[in-house]
C-alpha cells in the first residue's frame, strides 16, 4: 500500500479560498480524496493560534479528522503587520517524514514551497501532490509538483 504524509498550510488555504470563492476548504472531503486507499504515516495541519474559542473548535475538528495540529502564536509587529507563517516548519517536517513515505501531499499555494517540491521529487524520488487554489497558487509550485490538484467546487464547503 502506498504510504503518504500530508502537510497543510492552514492560513494559506483559508485566505486563498476566502479570497477567490468566499467559501471555506472542506477538510473532510479533502481527507477522503487524498488518503483513499493509501496509508497515512503522518498528517499535519499548521496554523496560527489567536486563542479564540472558534479557532479551538476548528482545531479540534482537524484533530478528529486525523491531523496533528501544530500551532504558532500570532505575532503583531510594531508597524501593525502580522507575522505567522509555517514555511520553515512545514519544510523541515516534510523533509523528515519523506524518508518514511512514497508520496508527500502539500496543501498550499505558496511559491516558497517550489524548492521543497523539487528537492523531494528530484533528489529523494518522492511523488509530490500539491493542492491549491489555481488563481492563487504559484506557477513554480505547480510545475515543481508531480501532480497539481485544484481546490475548487467539490473541495469547498457549501
Amino acid at each position: 500500500m502506498e504510504k503518504i504524509a500530508v502537510f497543510i498550510d492552514v492560513q494559506n488555504v483559508y485566505y486563498t479560498c476566502r479570497q477567490i470563492y468566499k467559501r471555506n476548504f472542506d477538510y473532510n472531503k479533502f481527507w477522503r480524496q487524498a488518503t483513499g486507499g493509501r496509508e497515512v504515516i503522518k498528517a499535519m495541519a499548521y496554523a496560527i493560534d489567536r486563542g479564540d474559542r472558534k479557532q479551538h473548535e476548528f482545531q479540534n475538528i482537524l484533530r478528529s479528522i486525523g491531523f496533528e495540529v501544530k500551532l504558532k502564536p500570532f505575532t503583531q509587529r510594531s508597524d501593525g503587520s502580522a507575522k505567522g507563517d509555517w514555511d520553515v516548519g512545514i519544510t523541515i517536517d516534510a523533509m523528515e517524514y519523506s524518508n518514511l513515505v512514497d508520496t508527500v501531499v502539500l496543501v498550499s499555494g505558496d511559491g516558497d514551497f517550489d524548492i521543497l517540491a523539487q528537492k523531494l521529487r528530484l533528489d529523494r524520488g518522492k511523488r509530490v501532490e500539491v493542492y491549491g487554489v489555481p488563481d492563487l497558487t504559484a506557477a513554480t509550485l505547480m510545475n515543481a509538483a508531480s501532480e497539481f490538484t485544484p481546490i475548487e467546487g467539490r473541495l469547498l464547503l457549501d
